[in-house]
């Protein structure tokens, strides 16, 4: 796999079923080598919100699913978000990461508002939103408002494995549409996939390799998957450490310059997970800055690590 070759689908899927241990150990540590020269060995440390587990959706893998009748909902007032960010910028926190269910609550003109009270209140940071799919008037709106980045984790880039992994009322165009809006408007964008999701074959990891190739997006998030007993995957096997590790290796190979997180994922499965994780080319850590009462409700699958008030480990 060489830097700037673009490589065809096929190309993909021999690679993805190239995993020996040898290959693995080999991709991690041309991985490694080129986040070194791209980046230095600086890990970016990024604060993450978790402020609302409100969602309309209903994806079969996620925790916080509107039929999850159990989930105890709750969403943060401005003031709440706006302390979590002062706590981040006290711990030297530069990027604040605004992440939600699908809420409706929060319409447009709150988020501008809470969009503008935090550029207000730290000017040198960068904001960064994880809100869903919204229209292309929306995301324009909190851009100008002062928004830098947008993360939007695509899932899958194949449409027949998006279909069996949500409800038909969520449409795979749309989703793929609103990635390329928000590249469109001037956002550093990030997309993502679950590793070891139901139904995923080497064929749809090949697609969802391709796409970021295609996206060229400025940041990937990729974790295992982990069942949540609350839903209808509930019992179904989870993604696999080795599995995750050899695709970051190939996607900082595919894109060198791209910021690529140790996903809390990772560490939920592996109490090593994220730190095998940089060592096979991740760069980026988002520890949760939440008030503690409620990251335990922000449970999107099982046994989430970073819910208590372990801060310092999980920070750092």
């Amino acid at each position: 796999l060489e830097q700037d070759k673009f490589l065809q689908k096929e190309e993909w899927i021999t690679l993805v079923e190239s995993a020996s241990e040898e290959n693995r150990e080999y991709a991690a540590h041309k991985a490694r080598a080129l986040a070194d020269r791209y980046y230095g060995k600086e890990i970016f440390v990024r604060g993450l919100i978790e402020f609302t587990n409100y969602c309309k959706n209903d994806c079969y893998y996620c925790g916080i699913r509107k039929s999850n009748q159990n989930a105890e909902r709750y969403r943060l007032s401005t003031e709440q978000i706006l302390e979590c960010t002062d706590t981040g910028y006290e711990l030297g926190f530069r990027t604040f990461v605004l992440q939600g269910g699908e809420d409706a609550w929060y319409t447009d003109e709150r988020i501008l508002e809470l969009v503008c009270a935090i550029r207000e209140r730290h000017p040198d940071c960068a904001i960064t939103l994880s809100l869903g799919e919204r229209n292309r008037d929306s995301y324009e709106a909190f851009f100008k408002a002062g928004a830098d980045r947008y993360l939007l984790r695509h899932e899958t880039a194949d449409k027949e494995h998006y279909e069996k992994l949500h409800p038909k009322e969520m449409s795979f165009e749309h989703r793929m549409e609103c990635l390329r809006t928000l590249k469109d408007i001037g956002y550093q964008v990030g997309c993502g996939f679950m590793v070891g999701s139901p139904y995923q074959t080497t064929q749809t990891l090949a697609e969802d390799l391709f796409f970021i190739q295609e996206l060229q997006p400025h940041m990937v998030g990729i974790g295992p998957f982990v069942a949540h007993h609350e839903t209808p995957f509930g019992k179904e096997a989870g993604g696999t450490v080795e599995q995750t590790l050899y695709l970051l290796s190939l996607i900082r190979i595919l894109k060198p310059d791209v910021l690529l997180p140790a996903t809390t994922a990772l560490g939920t499965i592996d109490p090593l997970g994220r730190e095998k994780g940089v060592q096979a080319g991740a760069n980026v850590v988002m520890p949760n800055l939440s008030p503690t009462n409620v990251r335990k409700k922000y449970e999107l699958y099982d046994n989430k690590i970073c819910t208590g008030d372990e801060a310092a480990e999980c920070r750092y």
